[in-house]
């Protein structure tokens, strides 16, 4: 098993990440230059045709994790410096995007920020931007960063949705992931959130830990659904190269689960978190199911990413994406700083999607979410039809069953999700 372990954000996205993973099997296609209850898109969105999400990336820690290769940094001094930065290069993308309904503040750390600060950013994106009435505004926050009056200042300046990091319910866990906080803070956080009238609130989990069984992580899923969150996000533990993780594991310090029970694990998360009222939309995203269908709970600005939505990223190692074209900033904040104070954009490459990079990212992104791909929208998108391009693969994989045919759709089966990235290099041969 190798599921994609990204927490609910990404720079910019996370989609370039994740297929640039594909790019090392099929170099021959893919050669890198680099909320009612809508259902996912496989049409690519126009320039003003489809609301942009703003992504907002805060490069800032107080300690790196072990297991994490995002990009940041623990100097908090550079704050100051970066916020002024940051509206600078809002200022330069004004109005690049007709509008916006998603808001999300990623990292790093976002809740090292104070409410002023972020507050300060919001009216830069309404002064550049348009933003609608009702756009979800997110923040991630981490436990050990936040107190009950900053949690209901970030209410008050126009979050309306919290991602808790919680990672694990576990102390040990907490320990071995290099985490900040207790347990106990990471349930204060979440009870912090309710107090201060978040109705949306989202947590992070982290599971296929060393050592890790179905009844340990079971338990923990039980914590995490007590406290009834609107959202959970289920990663299993990926071994990210160039990490502490990874070198601790080279040694023969650690030993990660084997794929056997990995999978057992992810069946489970399924199995579990639907009996308790949630529902899987993408591999590792569960949405609570309410009485009311009209209330979706599912990540507006994650599903952006998904689907070819516009999606524009400020700040260090931010992407974007908008008519085809993709770009990035300087993974750096020294250079970003530099660029903006000579008030150039900090993007430091681009790239143009082919017909045929946009047909893999289709199937890809497609595939992760339970949905799965609309046959007609891919039809419409690319003039071309699904299984008449892909088969006899398509076929072999349906035998195989890992991957089912609905009316219209084409999904992954749960075995299917087991195995995504063999699933889609299988299907484009």
């Amino acid at each position: 098993m190798r599921a994609v372990r990204r927490r609910e954000r990404g720079a910019g996205g996370g989609t370039k990440e994740d297929v640039d993973r594909l790019n090392s099997t099929y170099p021959p296609l893919y050669h890198k230059a680099e909320a009612a209850d809508p259902k996912p898109e496989t049409v690519r969105h126009e320039h003003g045709a489809s609301p942009a999400g703003l992504y907002i990336h805060v490069p800032f820690c107080r300690s790196k994790c072990p297991y994490c290769n995002f990009f940041s940094i623990t100097q908090p001094e550079y704050i100051p410096k970066y916020i002024d930065a940051l509206i600078g290069e809002l200022k330069l993308s004004r109005h690049v995007v007709g509008c916006a309904d998603s808001i999300y503040f990623g990292g790093g750390t976002p809740s090292v920020l104070t409410p002023n600060q972020i507050e300060s950013v919001i009216a830069g994106l309404s002064s550049c931007f348009s933003i609608s009435a009702d756009a979800e505004v997110t923040l991630e926050v981490n436990p050990g960063t936040v107190s009950q009056n900053r949690m209901a200042d970030y209410r008050s300046i126009g979050i309306n949705r919290i991602s808790i990091g919680l990672q694990s319910c576990v102390d040990r866990t907490l320990v071995f992931l290099g985490r900040i906080h207790t347990a106990r803070q990471g349930r204060d956080t979440y009870h912090m959130a309710r107090k201060a009238g978040f109705d949306n609130v989202g947590l992070d989990l982290i599971y296929a830990l060393p050592g890790q069984s179905p009844q340990r992580w079971q338990a923990e899923m039980a914590q995490a659904v007590h406290m009834a969150p609107e959202h959970l996000s289920c990663y299993t533990l990926t071994i990210e190269p160039g990490t502490p993780l990874a070198g601790r594991i080279a040694a023969g310090e650690v030993t990660p689960l084997d794929e056997k029970t990995a999978g057992v694990l992810f069946s489970l998360t399924i199995d579990y978190l639907n009996r308790h009222g949630y529902r899987q939309y993408e591999i590792s995203n569960f949405a609570r199911i309410g009485s009311d269908e009209r209330v979706d709970r599912r990540s507006r600005h994650n599903r952006k990413y998904w689907n070819f939505a516009p999606y524009l990223g400020f700040g260090p190692a931010a992407h974007s994406f908008l008519d085809n074209k993709r770009w990035w900033n300087h993974p750096s904040v020294d250079d970003y700083l530099a660029d903006i104070h000579a008030g150039r954009r900090p993007v430091v490459d681009e790239e143009v999607l082919t017909r045929e990079q946009r047909i893999i990212e289709a199937v890809y992104l497609g595939l992760r979410q339970t949905d799965g791909i609309d046959l007609e929208g891919f039809r419409s998108t690319f003039n071309e039809d699904f299984g008449a391009r892909f088969e006899p693969r398509l076929s072999r994989l349906i035998d195989g069953e890992m991957i089912e045919k609905a009316p219209q759709r084409i999904r992954l089966t749960r075995r299917g999700m087991l195995f995504l990235e063999k699933v889609v290099e299988r299907l484009l041969g």
